[in-house]
């Protein structure tokens, strides 16, 4: 499914598909259009009220230029910009409340307060990128499809600083959050946050994608030599930089069967303590995942001059 899930994600049914709009509703919709994993903001805008039967399409075509290829079957280009197809290597992709979608943008409905990324981005290294980072506080403020997710913190030592520093963050968001034993697994519906150094969080089945690189987990940071090495990974996969001591990471991936995994990461505590203190909108602001070095944080993928 996850294969599949990036074609469904640009898909968009014939226009004269999507529901036509309705009432309003109040509260907001937020339309972000970026390329290069985040890297770059093209376009913004805010709706103040979200009609009954809004689609990302509607959203989308409301706002911005856009064309489709197949038959209106597929976005061809946002304001010229045009996707290379099958063949090609880059291509547009679409995330609401930074899950990745799994229907075509004229089936999936908005609600009041989703953020709705488009981003132009080559897939070679990874054609499915579950989740991303870049939309928080989304999703643990108005989850998925209208839907608030109920959310769960697991941390290695529920005392430890990050562990505490990530909590009060959520709780200031008016997020409720429990506390569950530290491996615990998911369940599809449930948004579980780990805050652990990464040789404890690789012990989570869900987490271990990223020994796996981008390709499995759809994060552009590799952890090996069982969690002791943190490799920052370049949009084509590679490594651009071996991470120094305490560096921290920010980032979602999911599995199939246990929903979206936010991780509060790094190679030690002092990582970790900097991944949770990363935890605000102006740091994760459309970033796919965030490296925290003890200079400052970094976007991954890393660009050609950061490695």
């Amino acid at each position: 499914m996850r294969r599949l899930a990036p074609f469904l994600a640009v898909a968009c049914a014939l226009a004269g598909c999507g529901v036509g709009p309705g009432e309003e509703r109040d509260g907001t919709t937020e339309l972000r259009v970026t390329r290069d994993f985040g890297q770059q903001r093209l376009a913004a805008a805010t709706r103040d009220s979200v009609p009954e039967g809004l689609t990302v399409l509607r959203l989308l075509s409301s706002e911005r230029k856009v064309e489709t290829r197949y038959g209106g079957n597929f976005v061809q280009s946002i304001d010229g910009i045009e996707g290379e197809g099958s063949g090609g290597g880059s291509d547009w992709f679409y995330f609401v409340n930074g899950i990745e979608a799994d229907v075509g943008a004229a089936e999936f409905e908005l609600f009041p307060g989703d953020v709705v990324t488009w981003d132009y981005r080559r897939y070679r290294a990874a054609m499915g990128i579950p989740a991303i980072v870049g939309a928080y506080p989304e999703p643990f403020v108005h989850g998925k499809e209208g839907k608030r997710l109920p959310v769960r913190m697991e941390c290695d030592d529920d005392e430890s600083t990050a562990c505490r520093e990530v909590r009060e963050r959520l709780t200031a968001l008016g997020v409720p959050v429990t506390q569950a034993a530290f491996g615990n697994t998911g369940t599809p519906d449930l948004l579980r946050v780990v805050v652990a150094p990464w040789p404890e969080a690789r012990r989570l089945r869900a987490a271990l994608a990223l020994e796996q690189g981008p390709e499995e987990s759809g994060v552009f940071a590799r952890f090996t030599d069982e969690g002791r090495s943190l490799q920052l990974l370049d949009e084509s996969g590679g490594t651009a930089r071996t991470a120094e001591p305490g560096t921290g990471l920010v980032a979602a991936t999911s599995i199939a069967d246990q929903g979206v995994l936010w991780l509060v990461t790094g190679l030690d505590a002092a990582g970790v303590e900097r991944a949770a203190r990363a935890l605000d909108e102006d740091t994760l602001s459309d970033a796919f995942a965030v490296a925290v070095a003890p200079s400052g944080p970094l976007d991954l993928p890393l660009r050609e001059e950061e490695g």
